[in-house]
């Protein structure tokens, strides 16, 4: 696995996963605290431009907040503390079309111009109170009708204390009720002030519908987090149906685009399916480029490069073929082959700060010194525009020491472990950069900054 171009599903710590959107029940894995983040230029790539439009619709700067892409198999996507907003890859294996993770995207881009977490904590704690005065005051009420002699006003006293909690719940779930509907209507204004459908939004809640129809049917509609699904599907499909923009399509270029990221990331998450969902009687690009992907995921390099030049051959313009070529030949071991399909790729997407850093890490893997000064220039020039990459980091440390400049490999390793959550090692070893350079040089200040660096308390 790489630190780079598909991150290759690494491993990292989203801070203080606070949901305020679309969600079916929680998983194993997002309780744990440590989900599998994937980065990948191309997928990012291709949200930025399914949200860009509906953040300009919602008065958010295009970069006001970061879009987190999590594996998990779940339909799921939320607004996150840090103005985040997580997809789980489950939104994007399951929309047939980007006009549904447009509508979802939209949706949680409701929550986060709302601000709606922000408002969400501040009830809970307003719950919190609520139950506490309740609950106090029916303790009373026990002590003094037990004082009295009264069984009647004990009872009443207990009935009292106990309901305090489940008044505080049912207010807080009453506000998040509040919260989704004013979600559905803030994507719905989006939709329309971007001239697309709300027509993927009202399939994705087509879905919720029919998974929480046996357990709805016998519920306490007060004790949903979201309206009953059935009646916010049927608001919301009501509303929806009298845009003018309610039969828009995707364009073609789009849907291929979005087709292309499915597969990928079927390729890369769930190689054994590949075969199954791609048979090679489908000789569509999308299918190709699974197939590929998954011969490279299961140790089949040289079938895997074969596939791969005949990717490139039928759309030589596509960065993203050289970089799955290069990473697919850098991680069997031929770090000088995979030089050439990485140059290509940063010429073809020269921003691709992601790709660029691959290229660095190749560079650095020849063992050949003379490019040593290149694969530093490389790597500094790629985590200029990824600096939360603390695997570039680590491999730039490798090439600095391999130079010699013994500080600056020690304040890159620092930056790559502080990014990488291991708090201990990155200031051991600032305090040895730190020792190297000039006082009040720009290393020194930076290894300080480390040093003194506090883990922030998570809210919750």
């Amino acid at each position: 696995m790489t630190s780079s171009v598909f991150a290759s599903l690494r491993r990292g710590a989203l801070p203080a996963l606070c949901a305020a959107g679309i969600a079916f029940a929680p998983t194993a894995e997002a309780q744990s605290g440590r989900p599998t983040i994937i980065r990948d230029t191309e997928i990012e790539a291709l949200l930025r431009d399914y949200i860009t439009p509906i953040f300009k619709a919602a008065g958010i700067p295009s970069d006001g907040a970061q879009i987190v892409i999590v594996e998990n198999r779940e339909f799921n996507a939320f607004v996150a503390s840090g103005r985040r907003i997580v997809v789980h890859t489950g939104v994007l294996l399951d929309s047939k079309t980007p006009n549904e993770v447009i509508g979802v995207l939209a949706h949680e881009t409701g929550h986060l111009a709302g601000g709606h977490l922000e408002g969400l904590r501040n009830e809970v704690a307003r719950a919190k109170a609520i139950s506490t005065i309740v609950g106090a005051i029916g303790m009373a009420g026990m002590v003094a009708g037990a004082a009295a002699g009264s069984p009647t006003g004990t009872r009443m006293g207990s009935a009292a204390a106990m309901a305090g909690p489940n008044i505080g719940v049912r207010t807080l779930l009453a506000y998040r009720r509040t919260q989704e509907l004013s979600a559905d209507r803030a994507a719905l204004t989006y939709l329309n002030a971007t001239h697309q459908s709300a027509e993927g939004m009202v399939k994705t809640f087509e879905r919720f519908a029919g998974q929480q129809l046996l357990s709805a049917r016998y519920a306490d509609p007060y004790a949903q987090t979201h309206p009953m699904p059935r009646e916010r599907l049927a608001q919301l499909e009501n509303a929806a149906k009298k845009s003018p923009y309610w039969d828009a399509v995707d364009s073609p270029e789009l849907q291929l685009r979005h087709d292309m990221v499915r597969a990928k990331l079927v390729g890369f998450t769930r190689p054994q399916m590949a075969a199954q969902l791609y048979p090679r009687s489908d000789k569509s690009l999308p299918a190709q480029y699974a197939r590929a992907i998954a011969a490279y995921r299961t140790g089949g390099t040289r079938n895997a490069i074969r596939a791969i030049d005949a990717l490139i051959a039928q759309a030589p313009g596509y960065p993203y073929f050289y970089e799955l070529k290069g990473q697919a030949l850098l991680e069997a071991g031929h770090a000088r082959e995979a030089i050439a399909p990485l140059r290509k790729a940063v010429s073809l997407a020269p921003d691709a700060g992601l790709i660029r850093i691959l290229l660095g890490h190749a560079l650095e893997q020849t063992g050949d010194n003379s490019l040593l000064p290149e694969a530093i220039a490389t790597l500094t020039k790629g985590l200029n525009s990824e600096p939360l990459d603390g695997g570039g980091y680590l491999f730039l440390a490798t090439a600095y020491s391999r130079e010699g400049r013994i500080a600056d490999a020690n304040l890159a390793s620092a930056e790559g472990h502080l990014i990488g959550g291991d708090i201990a090692t990155a200031k051991n070893f600032a305090q040895r950069a730190q020792a190297s350079f000039g006082r009040g040089s720009p290393g020194w200040l930076r290894a300080d900054d480390i040093i003194s660096y506090e883990q922030p308390t998570v809210r919750r």
